[in-house]
């Protein structure tokens, strides 16, 4: 059972930022075909013995690093990812993204320097009418084999507040993550995440056309995706810290 209620912060908080506007949309897929993208160290997590793939359109705002100001125009952007659900070789949930889409080339280029997260250059949008939100994106880099550029459009509309009674396990199987992890030089890497709980909505109306999760290597998605938004929460992010193995853990290393 995953609990939606963030665990006590006790980490050095290396930016601060929020995440507003966003929608999930995920569907389900075999694990062994999830599992052979993921590196060593790293099994998929599975509800009701499914991976699970997520489409995550929202809007970043004010990030900050460290106790600075929000970064002026670097610091707000609409971002795209798409994600997976893993655990670490200590049994410990998180997020694996397969890419994230943005649309500032500097946030691309330290991210995956500094973060070593597969950050991607690309046009994207945002349009609201209504309760009707429409995301656009068209990746400007890396370009698929044969130059394509990978896309994504997504029109969805926001539904009535779920109480917190009636979220239900497989949606705080898929919200409820309070780490991300990635890889560096093929050693895995940890970030805590801190937020509130999640306040989810219906969704509706829901029309995706896309290939990034084709570009990701994973066969296209089957069937209408389980859809929730959130208003958004403001998130902390802990400094990355190396993935030790079960037996370092063990002896005190």
């Amino acid at each position: 059972m995953i609990s939606p209620e963030p665990p006590t912060w006790d980490r050095r908080t290396l930016m601060r930022q929020r995440w507003d506007e966003l929608a999930y949309f995920h569907w389900s897929y075999e694990p062994d075909v999830v599992q052979r993208l993921l590196p060593d160290g790293l099994i998929v997590d599975t509800f009701d013995d499914r991976a699970w793939v997520g489409l995550i359109p929202f809007e970043m705002r004010n990030v900050q690093l460290g106790p600075t100001p929000p970064v002026p125009f670097l610091g707000s952007f609409i971002e795209i990812n798409v994600r997976t659900y893993v655990r670490d070789r200590l049994g410990r949930r998180s997020v694996w993204f397969f890419s994230l889409d943005v649309p500032r080339s500097a946030i691309v280029g330290v991210a995956r320097t500094v973060f070593s997260l597969p950050y991607c250059w690309a046009s994207t949008e945002h349009t609201v009418d209504g309760e009707r939100h429409r995301y656009r994106m068209r990746r400007r880099w890396p370009r698929r084999s044969g130059g394509e550029s990978a896309v994504a459009d997504i029109a969805f509309t926001v539904g009535a507040p779920i109480a917190d009674d009636d979220v239900t396990d497989l949606d705080h199987f898929l919200s409820a993550r309070w780490a991300l992890v990635t890889t560096r030089r093929a050693t895995p890497l940890y970030g805590r995440v801190h937020h509130e709980r999640w306040p989810l909505h219906e969704v509706t109306g829901v029309r995706i056309e896309q290939d990034v999760i084709e570009a990701a290597g994973l066969p296209g998605p089957v069937g209408e995706p389980i859809a929730r938004y959130s208003p958004g929460v403001g998130v902390s992010v802990a400094w990355f810290e190396r993935i030790r193995s079960v037996e370092a853990v063990a002896a005190g290393g």
